[in-house]
């Protein structure tokens, strides 16, 4: 090199630092309001960025909002690859969680109430998108892909949540929790794959040969990890281990999440499917695969727990509150688009429960077992956040569609819990759940 790399402009620091620092503090207690009042964190996560965003800041003072989100995309670039490795890193996490073991365990029937819980929102959401107005179009797009995304925005569900609901109610040990952790782990896996195949139709146009060359990318890849990315990885992991340095197993999955993510973005998919697979090749190098793990939000090498405290404490809530920035609450003063978020709202809800009900019903589960089913697989939580960021980036998604997504990821997360509860107080516990909450309180010890 001729001269050396360009630092940042000490102005371009300050505001970034500052950036930061308000998203963090006002997340931090807008998720700790959000969690005494039994509402999940991402509520108040994501109401950071309304509040310091053209939501509200922008409306009460624009130039403080200039000045602390300047329209300067070298500016935003900073705060959005800080949320960027966040996002990766925590759908790498989430893939970890993945419990290949209980998936098999739970076999048809998982799979069954996946499946029609997956099929029938994702054909609800299709529908819906060759009929919502041209109000919530980008212009930017073809219709078919809107269709799609929009499909796979309401197919989605979320395991972080999921697990993080199931264990503040202490429902871990029961039957309905595990199925549920199944069943929504096959969601996740499938989503992933589908949100790829979606962006990339996206980025090279919806015609037979490009879709077609996006599934064997796809498919090649996921030959290609279980081939080859499996033995290294666990061969990375296991050596790794044997460091006297807790931390060097963090910084192993790491790496391979990221190098995961690289592979995917490098063959014109989207980067979280390489992180989550890469989760996946991480969370099965455990060194008792029998074993099992009290909370399924942690990831199974217990190493990695410091790894999930900074993903979910600090570089989560960053995404979380950038992605709230991007929220604007004015576009639902438009009556159409608050008439179809409205029809999107309860089509994403119906979608869901409906599908997830009738899979469990198929397998000859109880009516209360069923409605528990569907109030678990029903949460979209951060995932769905996920999908809207992607389809935002794209072009895919407008602004005000994209505030419509994310408010139905916050609508469906909040109202998981209580059906949960009252679901679940007409299921008896059985044997077998006593002594697997045994054995699950004895692994804590």
């Amino acid at each position: 090199m001729s001269s050396p790399l360009p630092s940042l402009a000490p102005h371009v620091l300050l505001v970034f630092l500052l950036q930061i620092s308000l998203l963090l503090l006002v997340a931090l207690a807008l998720g700790r309001v959000a969690v005494r009042c039994k509402l999940p964190a991402l509520v108040g996560e994501l109401l950071t960025g309304v509040i310091l965003g053209p939501s509200l800041l922008g409306n009460w003072s624009p130039g403080a909002l200039r000045w602390l989100f300047p329209d300067d995309a070298n500016q935003l670039h900073l705060v959005d690859a800080v949320g960027q490795i966040g996002v990766l890193l925590l759908v790498g996490v989430t893939g970890a969680q993945l419990d290949a073991a209980m998936i098999r365990r739970r076999g048809i029937t998982g799979v069954r109430v996946s499946l029609s819980g997956l099929l029938l929102p994702l054909a609800l959401g299709i529908g819906a998108g060759f009929l919502v107005p041209v109000a919530l179009l980008t212009g930017k797009t073809d219709r078919w892909v809107f269709a799609l995304f929009l499909g796979v925005a309401m197919c989605v569900t979320a395991i972080p949540v999921i697990a993080k609901t199931l264990a503040d109610m202490g429902l871990l040990h029961r039957d309905i929790g595990q199925l549920t952790l199944a069943a929504g782990s096959v969601d996740d896996a499938i989503g992933w794959f589908l949100l790829s195949v979606v962006a990339a139709a996206a980025t090279t146009g919806v015609h037979a040969g490009g879709v077609a060359l996006s599934v064997v990318y796809l498919l090649g890849f996921l030959a290609a990890a279980l081939l080859i990315g499996r033995p290294l990885v666990r061969w990375v992991m296991r050596h790794a281990a044997r460091s006297s340095e807790g931390g060097v197993r963090a910084t192993a999955a790491v790496i391979l999440i990221l190098l995961g993510a690289a592979a995917t973005q490098s063959m014109g998919m989207e980067a979280l499917f390489g992180a989550f697979i890469a989760g996946i090749l991480i969370g099965q190098t455990r060194e008792r695969p029998g074993e099992l793990d009290a909370d399924p939000g942690r990831p199974l090498w217990t190493d990695l727990a410091p790894l999930r405290t900074i993903v979910l404490s600090v570089l989560a809530p960053i995404f979380l509150a950038t992605a709230g920035l991007r929220i604007d609450m004015r576009a639902l003063g438009d009556p159409k688009v608050l008439l179809a978020g409205i029809a999107l709202l309860l089509i994403a809800i119906i979608g869901k429960f409906v599908g997830a009900y009738a899979g469990a019903r198929a397998s000859r589960l109880s009516h209360w077992e069923a409605l528990a089913l569907g109030a678990g697989m029903n949460s979209r939580g951060i995932v769905e956040v996920v999908v809207a960021t992607t389809g935002l980036r794209l072009g895919v998604l407008s602004i005000a569609t994209y505030t419509v997504v994310v408010l139905i990821a916050v609508v469906t997360s909040v109202m998981g819990p209580p059906i949960l509860r009252w679901a679940m107080s007409h299921v008896d516990v059985t044997e077998q759940e006593r002594s697997r909450e045994q054995s699950l309180a004895a692994t804590t010890v």
